[in-house]
């Protein structure tokens, strides 16, 4: 099980070459305060000195370290291998093959590099610096070294620096495949540890935490760290471990980890003979070596899932990014016929990508022929503007100056005509309709069919505006015929047809039906020429064209009745005064007489009728216009108008040049492919050594 810990330095090393920080990989997460040991620790975890030392912040960027144990016999050969001449050395990410054999070096390179990116004014970046050790003296770990938890903006750090700083730890200290390794001084209360705090934001219940005690050293006289060793004071389930660790003045006077070390098991001999075995630097790099091969052991499982579901989904993602094109003439012809292919289909409910949020192509053109053309056309009413005043007026001027017998026909064809008219702006909004949905389509098959096309931006715009151009040219025409349609229905006022016929008969007999119902109610003084002839004298002197008895009427102010008609009077002439015939105004209101009644009921009715026919008709043969000269046309013509206006020799090296971020899309999925596939196969290779 030692060698788990290398697979996962292998994968590290995969995914760092594509600089990718998609897998969370086991590690060990250091978290601290400023000047709690961190740095003292981790340098004694390594036995060497080559952290950055100073006041502030110094950690300005996570350091992920590497330790890769080399063991005596393959020290020689390893070494050879990289060309060094030493049992230890250093390799950084950032600086590529070269080799550091002097850990001051190693050093100021961490100093250089965390300027380099994160400035010289104290602030942080959640970019990180790999660092790799290889040593006799290591056990294999990986740790990250994050900057310490801080209060308060020293000189010209930022005012936020302690969120900034609390969010970069939680961001790695959430990583469930991480450990956390909260280091507390002894001189300070542990029930006030921030490092610990922080630990628990992310892991309440403490399985992924391991508690560090540093200073033991420096505790007050007469005081010790007995009851927190036990784990008396803050229990953690992973444990909690003490150690010693160098004084500045010990830093300053060039004392060596190794010296160190021993003079920590010295003291914990000294202070802690009960602890020592269970404490000290060497215990917590055993422990830690062991907590991270077991949490890795745990891991596996789930990051091989990880793994391969990425790189399927790579896989379908360096597809979607096609290969380098090589035949320019076949690309362009396969890529113009798959859009008008994918157009088709959209229309016809065929598309392999169908729509769940919403109607699209041709479900949508049907909603709006049945659902929005047909509910508007049935929400105009066939009377709509049409007053009583409206009609009487029409049969009054169709009867010339003679008074009428019988209702004259052509006040219906006028009325009737003015009615039908109504139909044609809704019949020219779904045109318009239709036509904004098919031009929806190619933004459809843009986003969803055809993803080849968004490698070729230029292409994609060409296709667009051809598109876009044929469905400009065959709006008027189909605008046209709806036109045509309505003017059809104008130009001849079938009166004969049979759905008219079959109304009229019925509203005749109705008709007869009241009369003879009012003829029966009369009392027998009464003469039955007098009813025939449509009421009384005085009902007859307000006959048609009879504006004396307008007048008369007008002056009495009848009114109160659902047959008066209400009407404007401005400036009504005085009595005794010359009147103007031709300049008298309508009364203000009469009671209209039971032939006016009669004759305005009839044209009504005729008109609801007749309008509905033609209704009808309009609901029918307005879409099947919009399908023939517009939907249907364009699905038949679109791949010859393609053709026709883009596969040209001409505009072939224009047409296929690629989007400027393209290739380097597809190289960096080509690249973080072949990284995952790399680490599915690490990780196949130790279930096959039965390591897992």
């Amino acid at each position: 099980m030692e060698a788990l810990i290398p697979v996962i330095n292998k994968l590290q090393d995969v995914f760092n070459t594509v600089g990718a920080d998609i897998i969370q990989l086991p590690q060990i997460a250091v978290v601290g305060t400023q000047s709690s040991g961190k740095s003292s620790v981790l340098e004694a975890l390594v036995g060497r000195d080559l952290l950055p030392r100073g006041t502030g912040v110094v950690t300005r960027r996570p350091l992920i370290l590497q330790l890769v144990h080399v063991d005596p016999e393959d020290r020689r050969k390893t070494s050879e291998e990289n060309g060094v001449d030493g049992e230890e050395w250093g390799k950084f990410l950032h600086t590529k093959n070269k080799i550091y054999t002097d850990f001051d070096e190693i050093c100021l390179e961490i100093e250089a590099e965390t300027e380099r990116v994160s400035g010289n004014n104290k602030g942080i970046t959640d970019e990180p610096i790999h660092l790799k050790i290889f040593s006799p003296h290591v056990v294999n770990l990986t740790l990250v070294d994050l900057p310490g938890i801080t209060k308060v903006p020293v000189g010209d750090q930022p005012k936020d620096i302690e969120v900034q700083i609390k969010d970069l730890i939680v961001k790695h200290i959430s990583n469930p495949n991480s450990i956390i390794l909260a280091v507390t001084a002894a001189n300070t209360d542990m029930a006030t540890s921030e490092a610990l705090k922080v630990a628990r934001e992310v892991d309440p219940d403490g399985r992924r935490t391991l508690a560090v005690v540093t200073k033991l050293d420096l505790m007050d006289a007469g005081t010790d760290a007995m009851d927190v060793l036990m784990g008396r004071v803050i229990p953690v389930k992973l444990g909690l471990i003490g150690v010693v660790n160098r004084s500045q003045l010990d830093i300053n006077n060039k004392k060596t980890v190794a010296d160190a070390i021993r003079d920590e098991y010295a003291f914990l001999q000294k202070k802690y003979p009960s602890l020592a075995s269970r404490n000290g630097t060497k215990y917590l790099a055993r422990t830690l070596n062991r907590l991270l091969m077991h949490h890795i052991r745990d891991c596996l499982p789930e990051l091989k899932t990880r793994i391969n579901v990425l790189a399927a989904q790579y896989q379908s993602l360096l597809s979607s990014y096609g290969e380098p094109v090589e035949d320019q003439s076949s690309t362009l012809l396969q890529l113009i016929t798959k859009f008008a292919a994918e157009y088709c289909h959209t229309i016809e409910g065929t598309a392999k990508y169908i729509e769940t949020t919403e109607l699209c192509g041709g479900a949508r053109i049907c909603y709006i022929f049945h659902e929005t053309f047909g509910r508007t056309l049935e929400s105009v009413d066939p009377l709509g503007g049409l007053t009583t005043i409206d009609v009487l007026t029409a049969i009054r001027n169709a009867t010339g100056p003679r008074p009428a017998l019988f209702v004259p026909e052509v006040s219906f064809e006028l009325l009737v005509k003015r009615q039908v008219k109504r139909l044609e702006e809704p019949s020219l909004r779904c045109v318009e309709l239709v036509h904004e949905e098919m031009q929806r389509i190619i933004q459809h098959c843009s986003n969803y069919s055809t993803q080849e096309l968004l490698r070729f931006p230029k292409l994609h715009d060409a296709i667009v505006e051809v598109v876009t151009s044929l469905l400009r040219k065959r709006l008027p025409v189909t605008n046209e015929m709806v036109h045509n349609l309505v003017a059809i229905e104008l130009a001849y006022i079938n009166t004969k047809h049979p759905d008219f016929a079959d109304a009229c008969g019925l509203m005749n007999n109705n008709i007869e039906e009241q009369r003879r119902n009012r003829m029966r109610e009369l009392p027998s003084s009464v003469p039955r020429d007098k009813t025939a002839g449509g009421g009384s004298q005085g009902d007859q002197e307000v006959g048609t064209g009879n504006w004396r008895g307008m007048l008369k009427k007008g002056e009495e102010g009848v009114g109160g009745d659902k047959s008066m008609l209400q009407t404007s009077n401005p400036g009504s002439p005085q009595r005794g005064h010359a009147v103007n015939l031709l300049d008298v105004p309508v009364p203000v209101s009469r009671k209209l007489s039971a032939r006016e009644q009669r004759d305005c009921e009839v044209i009504e009715r005729l008109i609801k009728s007749y309008f509905l026919i033609v209704r009808k008709n309009i609901q029918d043969s307005v879409p099947k216009a919009v399908m023939h000269f517009l939907v249907n046309h364009v699905k038949d013509s679109l791949q010859s108008e393609l053709v026709g206006q883009l596969y040209k020799a001409g505009l072939l090296d224009d047409l296929l040049t690629e989007s400027e971020d393209m290739a380097q899309r597809r190289n960096e999925a080509a690249d973080m492919l072949k990284a995952l596939q790399k680490a599915s196969q690490v990780i196949a290779e130790i279930r096959e050594t039965h390591m897992w």
